[in-house]
């Protein structure tokens, strides 16, 4: 299946689109203000080393001292001194062991060190460091300070032997591990191979930076979502990569030439004047992924909902009638929502576990062929899906990989008037809450006037359709009761002031 891909850049934002059959089928957005420092390796320096808890302060050039603990040590690191540029080597504790030396023994002050950001900053703590250095890549992930071949977990156990001796032979005698991601199950030995050529040309990047640059200095910046592009989304099926900036174009053509050339003739500067991602309505339908309904041709619709750890979605037949019978009408509507649930999954970008609620389908053959059509769709979605077929409740449960926030999470935020609820309560639910808050604070209270400070909504119905009750208070208390509106005031939020 033909693909295109759009990259709308701008100084603070850049989006991308994934065009499949005149659709967009995936977005992925990145700010420039939001992005992180996980993954970018830094030559630190030691600032403190704390033996009481077995870790170390390291200067990489941040606000903030980043943490090292002794765990994340390698078992040997090459340092060079801040003062003098001297290499000391440091016995450490063996991969995956307990350490053989307390970190006093392995780290000093002013040392230099090669350290990879494993947690951003957060807050008022520094940034989490490993020694343990990693690059990942498209297919593996690789390890320049260990031998080791390893296997994604998520890979079959049968598998796994199979494809290690596979990886091992491809990554030759010249050092360094690799450990197989899940979506290199299924790569050709090309890919491997192009794979394994930029992990280590990467590293012998980061290697000969860290001889030139002083200590606090970024030796390797994990790649920007226009590269990552070019390693994580272009396949073989990919026709064109269009860009909106030269600048950026020139950039992107400058790396894919030297790390992935096979992308060069793809990449296209995109000059018309229309914006580009309004060439396939691509803002219309960033307006609808954030919707939680999803309408379908035949007139039938999904209701999406994201929790915590879970994502639901409803099948509903809306107003279908056009099938013969009503089992037809379930099977066309459950076949389509099929079809366009595994589009919104990759649209949204949700990951965990996902419950689809079909509409029942009492033949089992229909619900045989609508379980098949699903994981159709779902074997076009680059990042990892398993299905467990349908529960006894006639639940489809399946999980996708989480990769990074969703859609939604991205470029939303809880909403300051149901902080997050997805509803308020009424007006009037409102005012009798007011009603019973006055009440509790003249039993506590004996001010000369309560005042209700309170949005325009409730205080209408205070002078409307409550007002008897509003006085049949006052009157009990014995103490006046003014209003007063506030534009600014959400339905649910009030003041009683005393006065």
């Amino acid at each position: 299946m033909q693909q295109d891909i759009l990259i709308n850049w701008s100084p603070q934002e850049t989006r991308v689109a994934v065009i499949e059959q005149g659709a967009v089928q995936e977005l992925q957005v990145e700010r420039t203000l939001e992005r992180g420092i996980v993954g970018n390796v830094y030559l630190g320096k030691v600032a403190r080393v704390l033996p009481g808890m077995q870790s170390a302060f390291i200067d990489i050039g941040l606000d903030r001292a980043a943490f090292l603990h002794v765990a994340d040590l390698m078992s040997s690191i090459t340092s060079r001194h801040a003062e003098n540029g001297a290499q000391t080597a440091g016995a450490l504790a063996s991969s995956g062991a307990a350490p053989l030396q307390p970190i006093e023994k392995q780290l000093f002050e002013g040392q230099a060190l090669m350290v990879q950001v494993l947690k951003d900053p957060l807050g008022n703590k520094g940034a989490r460091l490993t020694a343990q250095i990693s690059i990942a890549g498209r297919l593996l992930v690789f390890l320049p300070q260990d031998n080791h071949i390893g296997i994604s977990q998520k890979i079959p156990p049968r598998q796994r032997e199979e494809l290690r001796l596979r990886v091992q032979a491809l990554a030759g005698e010249a050092g360094g591990g690799f450990i197989l991601r899940t979506n290199g199950e299924d790569a050709l030995d090309a890919a491997l191979e192009e794979d394994i050529a930029y992990l280590r040309k990467t590293w012998s990047r980061i290697k000969d930076a860290s001889l030139r640059l002083p200590p606090a200095s970024v030796l390797h910046q994990d790649l920007s979502l226009l590269q990552r592009v070019l390693r994580d989304v272009v396949v073989e099926s990919t026709q064109t990569i269009r860009i909106d900036s030269r600048e950026q174009f020139e950039k992107l053509k400058t790396f894919a030439a030297e790390f992935m050339p096979a992308t060069v003739n793809r990449l296209q500067l995109y000059g018309g004047e229309r914006p580009i991602f309004d060439l396939f309505n691509i803002d219309e339908e960033i307006t609808k992924a954030l919707g939680r309904r999803v309408d379908l041709k035949s007139g039938g619709y999904l209701i999406i909902d994201q929790a915590e750890a879970l994502t639901v979605i409803d099948v509903n037949t809306g107003g279908f009638v056009g099938a013969r019978n009503f089992d037809d009408t379930i099977f066309k509507t459950n076949l389509e929502a099929a079809q366009a649930i595994a589009r919104q999954l990759r649209l949204r970008n949700l990951g965990g576990i996902v419950i689809v609620d079909f509409i029942d389908m009492n033949k089992e053959h229909h619900q045989d062929a609508v379980l098949a059509e699903f994981q159709k769709q779902l074997a076009r979605d680059r990042i990892k899906t398993a299905v467990n077929g349908f529960s006894a409740l006639g639940l489809l449960e399946m999980t996708r990989k989480r990769t990074r926030e969703s859609l939604a999470h991205q470029l939303c935020e809880p909403c300051s008037a149901c902080t997050g609820k997805g509803v308020v309560k009424t007006a009037r639910s409102v005012s009798y809450d007011i009603l019973r808050e006055i009440l509790r604070e003249a039993r506590q209270f004996n001010p000369r006037e309560f005042r209700v400070v309170a949005s325009p909504q409730v205080i209408e119905i205070f002078l409307d359709e409550e007002s008897q009750h509003l006085a049949s208070l006052s009157a009990f208390i014995g103490k006046p009761i003014s209003l007063q509106a506030e534009a600014a005031m959400v339905q649910e939020q009030y003041d009683i002031v005393l006065l």
